[in-house]
């Protein structure tokens, strides 16, 4: 079985990474093969898959130190044929690679602004005078190292292998206990025989938007929940982008869409919302630090 994945490139990002924990999983009960495909922003990542250039994506979706990653949110809103599959939960270890001699000869720092806010406190104790450059991911800047002494980048310690290039200080980020949780997002079921996938969902995500925004407004829809005892795991809001002040709203909830609570639930939740998305039901895998990662049964488009 070959699956094409889309992922924020180039290579080296964690998000290829969790691309390739999924295969190497996948494959311990059915032979799989992925094809990556690196895209330059996470938002043509999951329009690849909604235009079935690719099979999955895997996206971040929330990091445990930053908060939510808002272009996930976003575009999920903005495509309407997507679906959830599984989440990921990875564990994030920051290094700092440059070709510089020593800290001191550093000028700027680049890398994804999730990654720079992970590592602020560590920049500014070690690096409190540097530039910091934001970009549309970890690795995108890797290539230019060898060129500047006076630059450095922030991303994984594979990265650095992958790329050939020195590691100046490693485990930068704040917090020792730094994760980030990923989707697989697809647009249908994907046939792999792994009963974790076929199994009872633990999780489901969904977002709407209010009809108009006045007291009450949101507490109709949440009690929907309340009285049902489905626990809320996340809620979150973002702008609807049409005009200052609305927002819709970001919920992850501990139960399977197909439960008939769910269902009651879901049923009187439109009568109380403009528009309301469901993402999917699933089920959540955590990676932990010392899990082997293989790249064999993977290719690059």
């Amino acid at each position: 079985m070959t699956i094409s994945i889309a992922h924020l490139g180039p290579p080296g990002t964690y998000a290829e990474q969790a691309a390739a924990f999924y295969v190497n999983w996948l494959s311990k009960n059915r032979q799989v093969e992925a094809i990556l495909c690196p895209h330059p922003t996470i938002a043509q990542s999951l329009q690849a898959v909604a235009a079935g250039a690719s099979q999955l994506a895997v996206v971040p979706v929330e990091n445990s130190i930053e908060g939510s990653v808002t272009m996930t949110m976003d575009t999920l809103w903005q495509l309407d044929n997507l679906q959830i599959q599984l989440a990921l939960v990875m564990p994030i270890v920051h290094t700092l690679i440059s070709y510089a001699p020593s800290l001191d000869e550093i000028k700027t720092v680049y890398s994804h602004p999730q990654a720079l806010a992970q590592c602020q406190g560590w920049l500014e104790r070690f690096l409190p005078s540097v530039q910091l450059i934001p970009g549309n991911s970890t690795t995108e800047i890797l290539q230019q190292l060898e060129q500047e002494v006076t630059i450095a980048a922030i991303a994984s310690g594979r990265a650095a292998q992958l790329y050939n290039l020195p590691i100046l200080a490693s485990g930068i980020n704040d917090h020792p206990e730094n994760c980030t949780r990923f989707w697989v997002v697809s647009q249908s079921q994907i046939d792999t025989a792994n009963p974790f996938l076929t199994a009872s969902k633990s999780h489901t995500s969904l977002a709407f938007s209010l009809p108009a925004n006045m007291p009450g407004a949101l507490v109709k829809p949440l009690q929907i929940f309340a009285q049902r005892e489905i626990n809320l795991s996340r809620i979150e809001s973002r702008p609807t982008k049409r005009s200052l002040g609305e927002y819709l709203f970001f919920i992850d909830l501990e139960a399977d869409v197909n439960e008939a609570q769910m269902q009651s639930a879901l049923d009187e939740l439109t009568t109380y919302t403009e528009v309301l998305k469901i993402f999917g039901s699933y089920n959540v895998l955590s990676i932990s630090a010392s899990s082997s990662l293989s790249f064999e049964n993977t290719n690059y488009s």
